[in-house]
């Protein structure tokens, strides 16, 4: 199903693609962007210092992005996971995952979920960490459905935003 689907590092160049399949994948979702605070979305201002210590990979095919997505080190992060995980030092927390709709169900993010997995793994990643929000039931079901198992949720700005946390433990590299 991800024929003609070809995943490759982030590139500068790629910026603007990323941020409008960003913008369009949650638009799609019926999330306002306008209402998202910018300190939410500050590691897309910089990708390739944000990843620095993991990786950020997009989905090409005819020459479009339609897929991406990335992982850093949970520890330091400017997110919540480091206060609600046990072992920050062998966690990797999953950003960014986003398909543009016309693409979705085919197996894209499924190949890049696989393909970002399979890296933290190898850097010697034991467990991903990820959030979403409680009204993305696809993306829940899509996390749900790779083995990721819900460890509670959080809400910030006086309730306005709910968060929902989950873990999945990687494995070992054979």
């Amino acid at each position: 199903m991800t024929e003609g689907l070809r995943i490759r590092q982030y590139e500068p160049a790629d910026r603007d693609a990323v941020l409008a399949l960003h913008e369009r994948a949650l638009r799609d979702t019926g999330a306002s962007v306008e209402d998202v605070p910018p300190e939410f979305e500050a590691d897309l201002r910089d990708i390739a210092d944000a990843y620095l210590d993991g990786e950020f990979v997009i989905g090409e095919c005819d020459g479009d992005l339609v897929a991406m997505g990335g992982y850093r080190p949970a520890k330091g992060s400017p997110d919540a996971f480091e206060r609600s995980i046990a072992d920050p030092e062998r966690t990797a927390e999953l950003k960014r995952m986003r398909v543009a709709p016309a693409y979705q169900r085919h197996g894209f993010g499924t190949a890049v979920l696989g393909k970002l997995e399979s890296s933290a793994r190898e850097r010697g990643f034991e467990r991903m960490v990820l959030d979403t929000g409680p009204e993305m039931t696809a993306a829940r079901s899509f996390y749900e459905g790779h083995g990721y198992g819900q460890t509670g949720r959080q809400t910030f700005r006086g309730g306005d935003i709910g968060v929902v946390f989950y873990e999945k433990e990687l494995g070992i590299s054979s």
